[in-house]
């Protein structure tokens, strides 16, 4: 079967650009985000004869990539926020960076579709702030955040916060190398708007109910929101939030510290029990010759 661009490459999604790229014959991820050989090769398996899965995978190793560089090369803890737009992932992420020690250095990567509101709000904060405009596009995608890389001072940056555009279906499939990513939905979407998006849940590491103060007043059933994040994706914590009066922020901020230094403990156990595992396959080889 033969591909074609569908739409002019100004306009294309991601997948499409891929596909262009694949077809040119050029490396479909750019020469900047050669997967790094020995480490997670063989994680993202390809698909049969499917070139859409191929792309995926190809995306998913370049997240690999970009939590290589990153977290591990730089140190820095990364979380993700995605979520409908309006429901309060913005306020979130500020209430956090308010409650941050004076000596911790935030970047923030905002993703929107057009416009720079979000991005002026957290440049009012004091953070260093890379603001994407997708266009046409629904999310971002590791290329975009990339980009958005070559704006921040990542030797400088403790912690690096990206909010996603503002969507419940699309940024499923696009992992942006992060230690947490993490699902905010509102009681104003309605009670069974976790139901009707159970990809996105089972994507992310943490769920957020924000805006719990007006529940009542949008006739919002705040347990049975829980009882379906439960359901769909068992192991996920959900914290209860109303980002604007800042209930609910300690156990949230908590959950995302522990996830840096549970992420930092195993790393640093497989950087360990790799190296051991070298040097004695030296020492084996040098005693047999």
């Amino acid at each position: 079967m033969n591909y074609t661009l569908r739409q002019p490459l100004s306009d294309a999604t991601p997948i499409d650009r891929l596909l262009d790229r694949l077809l040119s014959g050029a490396d479909p991820l750019g020469p900047a985000q050669a997967h790094r050989m020995g480490h997670g090769d063989g994680d993202h398996e390809h698909g049969e004869g499917d070139p859409e899965a191929d792309i995926l995978a190809q995306f998913a190793e370049q997240a690999d990539d970009l939590h290589e560089r990153v977290v591990h090369d730089h140190g820095i803890f990364v979380a993700e926020f995605l979520g409908a737009t309006g429901s309060g992932k913005t306020r979130l992420i500020e209430r956090l960076i308010e409650r941050a020690p004076d000596d911790e250095e935030i970047g923030v990567i905002v993703g929107d579709v057009a416009g720079e509101d979000d991005a002026t709000r957290f440049r009012e904060l004091g953070v260093s702030v890379a603001n994407v405009n997708t266009g046409k596009e629904c999310h971002l995608d590791p290329g975009l955040v990339e980009d958005a890389l070559a704006e921040l001072d990542l030797d400088a940056l403790d912690t690096l916060y990206i909010e996603n555009v503002g969507n419940m279906v699309c940024p499923a499939d696009f992992p942006l190398g992060a230690q947490a990513r993490v699902l905010v939905v509102s009681a104003t979407e309605g009670d069974d708007v976790v139901r009707k998006h159970p990809l996105l849940f089972q994507a992310c590491d943490g769920a957020v109910i924000n805006k719990v103060d007006i529940a009542d007043a949008v006739n919002a059933d705040l347990d049975l929101m829980e009882s379906d994040v439960s359901e769909i994706a068992p192991e996920m914590p959900t914290f209860r939030t109303s980002a604007e009066h800042g209930d609910g922020l300690d156990d949230l901020a908590g959950y995302l510290e522990e996830r840096g230094h549970v992420h930092a403990s195993d790393h640093e156990a497989y950087v360990a029990g790799t190296e051991h595992s070298h040097s004695h396959e030296v020492e084996h080889t040098h005693t047999h010759e």
